[in-house]
């Protein structure tokens, strides 16, 4: 979750958006496209069937959900900022929980 914030921070600085519009992008979710090949890929990685183009397209799917979710940080971030509140208090109060490792 800390290298998520950071790269939330990088990317998504300071936004100016209305709180409707930060949780709309808030709760918009992975593609589902995306996340069944991300699974597909995973599920070769499992099976130690997977070839170099499939790991040069799971490095690259990985990359593109990472920045999704570095995005909706960013947005919890400055939805956080507006309510005055701590970012957990708000993923609470979203229903949002934070990965395990946190």
């Amino acid at each position: 979750m800390h290298v998520l914030m950071l790269r939330a921070q990088r990317e998504a600085p300071r936004l100016s958006l209305s709180e409707p519009e930060l949780l709309l992008k808030i709760n918009s979710l992975i593609p589902d496209k995306l996340q069944e090949r991300f699974n597909e890929l995973i599920a070769k990685q499992q099976a130690l069937t997977l070839t170099d183009a499939d790991l040069s397209e799971l490095i690259k799917v990985t990359d593109e959900i990472e920045h999704l979710d570095a995005l909706r940080i960013g947005y919890l971030a400055e939805l956080a900022r507006q309510r005055q509140r701590s970012l957990i208090e708000v993923m609470q109060n979203l229903g949002i929980q934070p990965p395990p490792c946190v």
